[in-house]
């Protein structure tokens, strides 16, 4: 599902007024999802899932066309783990 299509859904809902306001909600949701990991900050939605920053290494990796070894430096990457409450809905129980 595309973001638009996505807000094609939302506007749908009775309680949003129209794409337009939905939009303005869901990339207020987003910015403030990103401002929270940029400062290191976790995103826990009950039931949902949480959002994360995860600390990654250095490690080795290798050019699928050379076949050449390549280093991958480290860095912050972020995360997210599903929530029990959205994993039995995935799962349909």
């Amino acid at each position: 599902m595309t973001k638009a299509e996505f807000l094609e859904v939302l506007a749908g809902d009775s309680r949003i007024g129209n794409k337009k306001q939905a939009g303005q909600a869901v990339d207020a949701v987003l910015d403030a999802i990103t401002k929270a990991l940029q400062a290191g900050e976790d995103v826990n939605f009950t039931g949902f899932g949480k959002f994360s920053v995860a600390e990654r290494g250095p490690r080795q990796g290798v050019n699928p066309r050379t076949g050449e070894r390549i280093f991958i430096p480290g860095g912050r990457v972020p995360r997210f783990s599903a929530g029990s409450g959205l994993k039995g809905k995935v799962k349909g129980s």
